[in-house]
C-alpha cells in the first residue's frame, strides 16, 4: 500500500496545477478536430482509446517505466540513452518542442523545490534538452513513490489533459467530460499493465496519421494549443 507522504506527493506531481504548462498542449487532438475526426463524446472516446493504446502503452509509457528504474538505481547511462530514444521519437517540431519545454520547466522545478540531491540532477542535465518523461522520473525517484501508482498517474494525466480538451474544444459539457474520464479507467490500467510487461522489442512509435496530424497543426489557421 502506498504511504500517505508519497500519495501526496504523488497527487502533487500529477496535478493538473503543477506549473509546466502541459494545459497548453493537445498532442495532434486540435489538429483531430479541425479535421472533424472529433465531433463529439464517442468520437472523443474512441480517440483517446486509440491514441491511449497505439501510441502510448506501446512507447512512451515503457519508457517512463524504465526511466523510472533507471533514476531509482542512479543508472545515469541508461536514462541518457532511454531519453536519447525518447527525443528521437517525436518526429514533428510540435511534438518535440511539447516536450522539450515540459521536462525542462519540470527540471527547473524540481531543482528550485529541492527534492532531488545533486546526483540526480546532474543525471537530468547530461543532455541539454530534458524529455518530460525523464524529468518526472527523477521527480519520482527522488520522492520514493511507488512506480506502478507514478505510472498510472502519469497515464490518468496525459488522459485527464486529452478529456480537457475535448470539454473546451468539441465542445462537451463539464458533466460528459468527466463521464467520459471515467469510463476510461479500464482502459488507463490496461495500458499501465502493457507498459510493465512489452520486451524491448516490443516497443513502438509507429503513428503515422498523429505525425501527420501533428504536421497540419503546425501550419493551422487558427490555434488554442501548442501542438
Amino acid at each position: 500500500m502506498i504511504a500517505a507522504a508519497q500519495l501526496l506527493h504523488l497527487l502533487q506531481l500529477a496535478s493538473p496545477s503543477l506549473p509546466i504548462g502541459a494545459y497548453s498542449y493537445s498532442q495532434g487532438l486540435e489538429a483531430a478536430l479541425e479535421q472533424g475526426l472529433v465531433h463529439d463524446a464517442a468520437s472523443a472516446q474512441r480517440w483517446i482509446v486509440r491514441q491511449l493504446h497505439d501510441v502510448v502503452a506501446p512507447w512512451e509509457a515503457p519508457l517512463c517505466w524504465r526511466l523510472m528504474a533507471a533514476f531509482t538505481a542512479r543508472d545515469a547511462q541508461l536514462a541518457a540513452e532511454l531519453s536519447e530514444k525518447f527525443l528521437a521519437s517525436r518526429d514533428t517540431a510540435e511534438l518535440r518542442a511539447e516536450t522539450v519545454q515540459m521536462g525542462f520547466s519540470l527540471a527547473r522545478l524540481i531543482g528550485e523545490l529541492g527534492i532531488a540531491d545533486e546526483g540526480a540532477l546532474a543525471m537530468l542535465r547530461h543532455d541539454a534538452d530534458v524529455p518530460l518523461p525523464a524529468a518526472y522520473a527523477c521527480a519520482v525517484a527522488a520522492l520514493g513513490i511507488p512506480h506502478q501508482e507514478a505510472l498510472l498517474a502519469w497515464l490518468f494525466t496525459w488522459v485527464e489533459n486529452q478529456v480537457l480538451v475535448c470539454v473546451k474544444s468539441v465542445p462537451l459539457g463539464q458533466v460528459a467530460g468527466q463521464k467520459l474520464l471515467l469510463s476510461l479507467r479500464p482502459d488507463i490500467e490496461a495500458a499501465a499493465l502493457c507498459a510493465q510487461s512489452l520486451a524491448e522489442h516490443e516497443l513502438s512509435n509507429w503513428s503515422p496519421a498523429l505525425s501527420l496530424l501533428s504536421m497540419r497543426h503546425e501550419v493551422q489557421y487558427s490555434r488554442l494549443y501548442r501542438s
